[in-house]
């Protein structure tokens, strides 16, 4: 119903937009003071501006591509960011002001992503109902192994991966039809 769908996004908005600006506020950005303030607001807004971008072009918009990192994988790369840092034993006021700078830099400019016209495979066009071939079941079970040697590390690696993926798709768009 529409009532879901809105309920839906004010979900999301909470679980990916709010609650991860939170936790990075609270960890690296609050003592930055008016920069880890900018950097967890920009990351909030983008959050809503990627979510209210994504309602309204959901009956338009090609299924197999989102526009914008997708607001899940950005709260990813904020968890997977703290995560990493934790096992490193960077917390509180072991945290180095440089890491915390970092992480305000990246909260950024993932914020920054989200609301970016570079295109995102959505993973949306995968049949899992269909027959799967046998080398993608091997594939699935690699990628599981590879994960739980170090889960933070690879996550993160992997969703940053993802984040670039788009300004490189584009990139790459751009060139074919430069070379057209």
């Amino acid at each position: 119903s529409k009532f879901g769908a809105e309920y839906d996004s004010l979900a999301d908005m909470v679980s990916f937009g709010v609650a991860p600006a939170l936790v990075i506020f609270s960890w690296a950005l609050g003592g930055l003071g008016k920069f880890g303030w900018s950097a967890a607001f920009i990351y909030v807004a983008c959050a809503a501006l990627r979510l209210a971008r994504f309602n309204t072009q959901i009956d338009s918009a090609d299924k197999k591509y989102f526009t914008g990192l997708a607001s899940p994988a950005a709260a990813a790369i904020l968890a997977s960011a703290v995560w990493v840092c934790h096992d490193l034993g960077w917390v509180g006021e072991a945290l180095p002001r440089s890491v915390s700078v970092l992480v305000g830099v990246l909260t950024a400019t993932v914020g920054f992503l989200m609301i970016a016209n570079f295109p995102y495979y959505s993973f949306k066009t995968i049949d899992f109902r269909g027959r799967v071939p046998f080398v993608v079941v091997i594939a699935v079970v690699l990628i599981f192994g590879l994960i739980t040697l170090d889960p933070p590390s690879i996550l993160l690696v992997g969703f940053l991966a993802y984040a670039l993926s788009g300004p490189v798709m584009q990139a790459g768009r751009r060139r074919r039809l430069r070379l057209d």
